[in-house]
């Protein structure tokens, strides 16, 4: 749905994809309030516009958006079957795409329209900060898997923020389903404790080894966390801060 946009950011789990026609409507009239420029990518081209967004009508299920003085661009942008946006917001990055836009008019003025899109992804990088978890002595989440694909099951962590964890997933036991959830999932934390939460999958990431070895990287979303094992994440995300301080320190 992204083409345009396979870069090491959509590859990191907090990037997430709203779904609340609320929310997306309220970003799209946030940005055309804040006249913020738009980058409109059509498919399978290197063209990209420079537009902005006119209006969101809510009722006619539409957005109304700028069009280019380049009359040869708009004939390109009306015959794509897929164009792409990319903007931000409060600065933070914005992505959506529409498959279909039509010539119309706005104020008088020519225009585009498109549908208001079904999901957006906001990339929230600011959002959360993610630290490393170590290697040697990795901190392990158990996942209550079913009884035919073994029972509940530890995986080793990536890092962990405020928002998630990344696991490390090397026998390929969990799927890479965007969306599934984990209920009930327990992390033990060294030294400062265990929290439990459900988990959903926001994204997947292959990796191959230097060893030829493959491994598959979820990132995951905590889901309905505890304002309690949330304090108790935070702990741990500061307790490995004031190590990695330290070996710093160390090292200078």
């Amino acid at each position: 749905m992204y083409p345009h946009f396979q870069d090491a950011e959509l590859e990191n789990w907090h990037d997430f994809e709203v779904e609340s026609r609320r929310e997306i409507v309220a970003l799209l009239r946030g940005i055309g309030e804040k006249n913020q420029l738009i980058r409109m990518l059509i498919k399978g081209e290197a063209d990209v516009c420079v537009t902005s967004i006119l209006d969101v009508d809510d009722a006619a299920q539409a957005v109304y958006l700028d069009c280019s003085i380049d009359q040869e661009q708009n004939r390109r942008v009306l015959a794509s079957r897929q164009l792409s946006f990319e903007t931000t917001l409060d600065k933070v990055r914005i992505l959506f795409a529409a498959e279909h836009v039509e010539a119309t008019t706005y104020e008088g003025n020519p225009a585009f329209k498109i549908a208001i899109p079904a999901t957006l992804i906001r990339l929230q990088r600011r959002e959360f900060y993610r630290i490393a978890t170590p290697v040697s002595n990795p901190v392990r989440v158990l996942i209550a898997l079913p009884a035919e694909l073994g029972g509940p099951t530890s995986f080793p962590l990536a890092d962990i923020s405020c928002g998630g964890i990344s696991i490390l997933d090397n026998k390929m036991m969990l799927g890479n389903a965007v969306g599934k959830e984990y209920p009930d999932c327990r992390i033990d934390l060294p030294e400062v404790g265990a929290v439990t939460t459900a988990l959903q999958v926001r994204n997947s990431l292959d990796l191959t080894l230097l060893n030829n070895k493959s491994n598959r990287r979820l990132g995951c979303e905590f889901r309905h966390i505890s304002r309690g094992a949330l304090a108790t994440v935070q702990r741990y995300i500061t307790k490995l801060e004031r190590e990695r301080n330290a070996r710093i320190a160390g090292l200078s």
